[in-house]
């Protein structure tokens, strides 16, 4: 259809801008010592900005548990993660995000299995729609619920490791975002539906890392949104065949951006100093101010209880 039309021109500009501005990759970070001994969980893993920063963390002597859907893909990406690192501390846990009972059920076998926590990054995320078994949108519950669950009952454990850091991968999109806390977790309507469901759900990821930062003033336990540049790692899986070949050059594009995107993400996790700026909305240029409504307290507040109110915390 005239989507996929448009989305084939949109490559091609990006494709045209990434070579026009070179592609030189960021430089990786130094690596840093102080991760020998550490332990982070990154979900949604196994591909894209998610394995980029695994890859890393790994490198960096943590210990890395990927938490993803997929067993294939999570079993592969932790051997791939082991062999490139030598780090054989980095293992598979499975966590679907659209089931709540998969969230409690990964949160207490990790409690069981891992005596710490110093680092969890809510990477993984969906951009298509759909209703969970929980009922509620796809992208909400996968993007924001699942994760603010997973992080509340991972929470105490953060804690008792702290100083720890968690790091919610945000989006610029949620500059589109509205929330409305009467309908929370219900698809929108409207011929953009898809699209705006995306957007309030990256909108509910900003809030939630600043009403999280709030919450937890003085335990230690500090958190930061992130917009890792435009990375759409998916995009492969749902395209029509006639578009395919048009994407095999930016499949390669598109592992140079991750690993890109990945740098942003690693900052907030790993820099030093960023404890005062617990909250805070960041690019891979360091900290920005957040749309508006990302950075509104009483809206951050509704969210929250809304969001307890829903996965029954």
């Amino acid at each position: 259809g005239m989507g996929w039309v448009l989305l084939g021109v949109g490559l091609l500009l990006v494709l045209y801008t990434l070579l026009r501005h070179g592609l030189s990759g960021a430089p990786r970070p130094r690596c840093l010592p102080e991760l020998r001994g550490r332990t982070a969980i990154v979900t949604g893993g196994s591909s894209g900005i998610g394995a980029a920063t695994a890859l890393e963390l790994a490198r960096c002597g943590a210990r890395v548990i990927l938490a993803t859907r997929s067993a294939r893909r999570g079993e592969a990406a932790a051997s791939r993660i082991r062999r490139e690192t030598g780090n054989n501390e980095v293992l598979f846990m499975h966590l679907d995000l659209a089931s709540l009972r998969s969230v409690r059920a990964f949160a207490s076998t990790f409690l069981r299995q891992e005596p710490q926590l110093h680092l969890l990054i809510n990477n993984a995320g969906v951009s298509a729609g759909g209703t969970t078994e929980d009922g509620f949108s796809l992208p909400f519950q996968v993007n924001h619920l699942g994760h603010f669950l997973l992080t509340q009952l991972l929470l105490e454990r953060l804690r008792s490791c702290a100083p720890s850091r968690v790091v919610i991968v945000a989006s610029s999109a949620h500059c589109a975002g509205r929330l409305r806390p009467e309908s929370l977790g219900r698809p929108p309507s409207g011929l953009f539906s898809t699209f705006q469901d995306y957007c309030d759900s990256k909108l509910a990821n900003v809030l939630h890392a600043r009403e999280l930062a709030t919450r937890e003033q003085g335990t230690q336990v500090t958190c930061y949104a992130v917009h890792p540049g435009f990375v759409n790692t998916s995009l492969f899986r749902h395209a029509p065949l006639w578009l395919k070949p048009l994407l095999l050059p930016l499949a390669w594009l598109l592992f140079l951006e991750a690993a890109e995107g990945a740098q942003a993400v690693l900052g907030c996790a790993t820099q030093g100093g960023l404890e005062p700026l617990s909250g805070r909305y960041f690019t891979e240029s360091g900290p920005r101010l957040a749309w508006p409504a990302g950075r509104d307290d009483r809206l951050a507040r509704q969210l929250w209880e809304g969001s307890e109110r829903l996965v029954g915390l």
